[in-house]
């Protein structure tokens, strides 16, 4: 269980870059912060010079101890916070943060000697990354696979550092489904993920995988009903969805 305790921090920006076509990579220095388990999330409030505020939550890409929190937000076009974050915010800026929160949807070492499976739909890889991180700096033995679906190698959030952390790391590895275009030379046909292709890409049932999914809601309702159907127990299957208000 996640016993760190959650508040409000001032969190300054120390540097920020572009993630994919339509996100944002932030790095965040917060001096009162307590650390956080791979997986957590945290809430942004945004205040305007007139008073209103807005807020959203938004998935952590780093864990551990430290100052450092970094984010990497994918911009909803219409929404209040995500816009500003996208194409606003610039290194010396200052923005409120709450957290760490979510106890649930996290990985930390254990005694468990399961696989575990990651599955992301576009940026929810982001607390699967931090997860994937984690483990890689971890002696937990239990193997990881990460299953990601995007449009194209350009959508592909933390691209290098996945590939890098799958080269060094045996206890790891990585397949992309792409939904629209796929890399030149892919032997890969591009298309959606399936029931098919979910059970094809992921560790089998039998061996009690335990599996983090995160998306779109529709993306995570789908991928969690197949699992189930493909005998993976409800229990062992932790999910985390998101909508489009950001």
């Amino acid at each position: 269980m996640n016993r760190r305790p959650a508040s409000w921090h001032a969190a300054t920006v120390v540097g920020t870059r572009a993630e994919t076509p339509t996100a944002r990579r932030i790095e965040l220095d917060v001096p009162t912060w307590p650390g956080n388990d791979a997986g957590s999330h945290l809430d942004v409030r945004l205040t305007a010079p007139d008073g209103y505020q807005a807020s959203r939550s938004y998935s952590i890409a780093s864990s551990g101890e430290g100052t450092r929190v970094t984010l990497a937000v994918d911009e909803v076009p219409d929404g209040e916070v995500s816009p500003f974050l996208v194409h606003e915010l610039r290194e010396g800026d200052r923005i409120e943060v709450h957290g760490p929160l979510g106890a649930f949807f996290v990985w930390m070492p254990s005694t468990d000697p399961a696989p575990v499976q990651l599955i992301a739909g576009g940026s929810g890889i982001v607390p699967l990354f931090a997860m994937a991180s984690a483990h890689a700096r971890s002696s937990d033995p239990a193997p990881f696979r990460l299953l990601s679906s995007v449009r194209s190698e350009t959508d592909m959030f933390f691209r290098d550092e996945l590939a890098d952390l799958a080269r060094r790391d045996d206890r790891l590895d990585v397949e992309v489904v792409y939904t629209r275009s796929a890399p030149p030379g892919s032997s890969v046909t591009p298309g959606r993920l399936t029931a098919e292709r979910l059970r094809a890409a992921v560790v089998p049932a039998e061996q009690s995988p335990r599996v983090f999914v995160c998306g779109p809601t529709p993306f995570v309702e789908a991928v969690a009903g197949w699992l189930i159907e493909q005998g993976h127990a409800p229990a062992r299957v932790r999910t985390e969805r998101f909508g489009g208000s950001g």
